[in-house]
């Protein structure tokens, strides 16, 4: 007993001393600690909202097999290739519950914010990097990518760690051709996994021309080199252009959207963000007039990242093709976190040192009471695309339905609000119904969605009980429930879920 119990008791100590180990190796290491930070903070509450119809083509592109996933990318998302391809793999390892389609994206949220830190580490020191870094955890661009089945925080994290390489070839004057090579090689990749990170092209370009100047021979041969890698996809988006048409109807392109809902969702964050922002420029143009390197030098890095992808998009979207959204300039998060901190830091430097911590703190802490309440409603249950609740209609269908009742969607939808869209994103809940318009599975063909039949062809004869999935159609009748009712079927009940209506139709 004596000698278990001596057992037992080392190998307590042993943990204990693994624990404190772990524990030290992060805070020796501010990259990571604050990685690991950011992560878990986006992780928090991901499983809670319900899928919404951008994620819904990830997931359903996943599941598919990989020759059918081979024949999508064929005639549409080619661009979002890559993205499927690895999501294809990791839902087929760990399934693809809303918990498990997100975590890479909280991991990568974490991978961003470890590479902010250490991206900024190298031009202004440790503590102007933690302050990026925890600013960075806090933004809601952040928080929001990070629950996401998206490319997005992949996009920034693969942005941000691209950066660092290219700084570390400058700083360390390689000229290899092979060193280039492999810039070349992580510019394309970045574009092959998300279009617009080819922009960041533009961003280097102008923080080499500026700061390293006898450098941009290197950097344009690396650069030209990642073009010509990446003109397969750039060439095979240019044919699916017609894609993103629909955002000539949204207009997106507005002063709030890029003002306030690109970075910072809120006014109050906005109104702290853009002061900061203004207050690190203001503080660096002097001591950029005398010399660039350090601090300024970040400055002109970070307003390049920042500015310079925006206004290319803004002006393509007014003068070319609509291309424009809130959410593909994620991948500039980081230096709207970069300037927040950098802004923190040139007022501190006008106190005395004994205050300066203080400031930063109230600061740190004023931007993070703004961004709470962001934060806790991303991760509520009908947080996504303005209320989504295809899980709690699939919940809703799969406690009520019984075997050998028919289901019918609205057809008058768009492709991304379709209640459909539940079925196949938790297809256990309908197991007792028939899907009586489904003329094509999804996964049996070149497009995105399942190929369904009009309501008017089909046979409902041997269905007593059907239930019609309506998205809101206000105070009338939607046109399904009404062909339903001329023939025959009485509506028992109907509930409103949050957007969507289920009706319970029977027939004698």
């Amino acid at each position: 007993m004596t000698t278990l119990m001596s057992a037992r008791s080392d190998q307590s100590a042993s943990t204990a001393q693994t624990g404190r180990g772990v524990i030290r190796e992060l805070l020796h290491r501010p990259a990571l600690l604050l990685g690991v930070l950011g992560a878990v903070v986006g992780f928090l509450g991901s499983w809670i909202p319900s899928y919404w119809g951008d994620e819904a083509a990830s997931v359903m592109s996943a599941t598919r097999s990989l020759p059918s996933l081979l024949s999508e990318l064929s005639t549409i998302d080619s661009v979002h290739g890559v993205y499927y391809a690895f999501l294809h793999i990791w839902v087929s390892a760990f399934g693809s519950s809303e918990l498990s389609t997100r975590l890479p994206s909280a991991i990568a949220t974490g991978l961003m914010v470890s590479g902010t830190v250490v991206l900024v580490r190298g031009f202004a020191g440790t503590r102007p990097a933690l302050l990026a870094g925890a600013i960075l955890i806090l933004l809601p661009r952040t928080t929001a990518m990070a629950i996401e089945a998206r490319s997005y925080a992949l996009g920034a994290a693969v942005a941000v760690w691209v950066t660092v390489l290219l700084f570390h070839l400058l700083r360390r004057r390689l000229a290899s051709t092979w060193i280039w090579v492999g810039y070349s090689v992580a510019i394309a990749g970045s574009i092959y996994l998300f279009l617009y990170l080819g922009l960041l092209l533009l961003v280097h370009g102008v923080a080499v021309l500026v700061l390293y100047r006898d450098r941009i021979w290197h950097w344009l041969r690396g650069a030209a080199g990642a073009l010509l890698l990446a003109t397969p996809i750039v060439v095979s988006a240019y044919h699916e252009r017609q894609q993103i048409s629909f955002l000539a109807h949204r207009h997106y392109a507005t002063f709030l959207n890029v003002a306030v809902s690109q970075w910072f969702e809120s006014a109050a964050v906005a109104i702290i963000g853009w002061a900061l922002i203004l207050v690190a420029i203001a503080a660096a143009v002097p001591r950029i007039r005398s010399g660039c390197r350090g601090v300024p030098a970040l400055v002109v890095l970070a307003v390049a990242w920042l500015l310079l992808p925006t206004a290319v998009l803004l002006t393509g979207n007014a003068t070319v093709s609509p291309m424009y959204n809130v959410r593909y300039l994620t991948f500039s998060t980081p230096a709207a976190a970069i300037l927040i901190a950098l802004g923190v830091v040139a007022l501190a430097r006008r106190l005395m040192p004994r205050w300066r911590a203080l400031l930063a703190a109230v600061l740190l802490g004023t931007l993070l009471v703004a961004c709470a309440p962001g934060y806790l409603s991303q991760r509520t249950p009908f947080a996504k695309d303005g209320g989504s609740d295809l899980r709690q209609v699939a919940e809703y269908i799969g406690a009520h339905s019984v075997t050998g009742d028919a289901i019918v969607f609205d057809q008058t939808t768009k492709p991304s609000r379709d209640p459909r869209l539940a079925l196949r994103l938790y297809p256990s809940d309908f197991a007792a119904v028939t899907d009586v318009g489904l003329v094509t599975p999804f996964n049996k063909t070149a497009g995105l969605w399942d190929v369904t039949a009009p309501l008017a062809d089909l046979s409902l004869g041997g269905y007593p009980t059907v239930w019609a999935v309506e998205l809101g159609h206000g105070s009338d009748l939607p046109p399904d429930v009404a062909y339903l009712e001329a023939h025959g079927y009485v509506v028992e009940s109907s509930i409103l879920i949050h957007r969507t209506t289920i009706y319970h139709l029977t027939k004698e």
